[in-house]
């Protein structure tokens, strides 16, 4: 299987842990979502990232659509058995994703606009749900069982952008969030490389 992703993606870095996790080979293709290339676009109308494409040649896009593939084909599980258990990992899962829509979109807003046309209030506004999200999290923590799941690298991979996009604009009262990368390298050991970086 090929995954067409970013190094910088935090949802690349979500699918690509998963996958080592559960001892999926695949093929990591780096690409461009700006260049529009063709391997991409062919294999996902949208041209958007990570895009999985199955040795059948079956394109899988949407982070979480790829997460619940690699749970139904792995002899692993990355979700838990029981109902409850299993939906508090899913909602922790979205509210990570969610978090990090927000953030893209604070960068888009940046590197896309010239200064002078940037949106004040729409980065507060986006700022004030990543606070809002990180504030939720602080207050309550994941805990680590026996085995890790899809949520688990949803926050190590949000954690992970927020390192690299906003150091120092995050780590205030969230003290516990900001310790949680170095447990969980503990427990992941490719963390480090598979984290979102440039």
């Amino acid at each position: 299987m090929k995954l067409l992703y970013s190094p910088t993606s935090p949802y690349s870095s979500k699918v690509r842990m998963a996958a080592r996790y559960l001892d999926i080979a695949i093929e990591d293709v780096a690409v461009n979502t700006a260049d529009e290339p063709p391997a991409l676009i062919e294999a996902n109308p949208l041209g958007k990232i990570p895009t999985l494409i199955t040795d059948d040649g079956e394109a899988i896009f949407d982070s979480r659509a790829i997460m619940h593939y690699l749970h139904r084909t792995a002899k692993k599980r990355l979700y838990p058995k029981k109902h409850a258990k299993r939906t508090e990992a899913e909602v922790l899962e979205a509210l990570c994703d969610g978090i990090n829509d927000s953030l893209l979109a604070i960068v888009y807003e940046k590197r896309l606009r010239s200064p002078e046309l940037q949106s004040p209030d729409a980065i507060r506004r986006q700022w004030e749900k990543v606070e809002r999200g990180l504030d939720h999290l602080e207050r309550h923590m994941p805990k680590f069982g026996k085995t890790l799941h899809g949520g688990h690298f949803a926050l190590a991979s949000l954690l992970g952008y927020l390192m690299l996009r906003f150091p120092g604009e995050w780590e205030n009262g969230h003290t516990r969030l900001a310790a949680w990368p170095g447990k969980f390298a503990d427990r992941f050991k490719p963390y480090a490389a598979l984290k979102p970086q440039t």
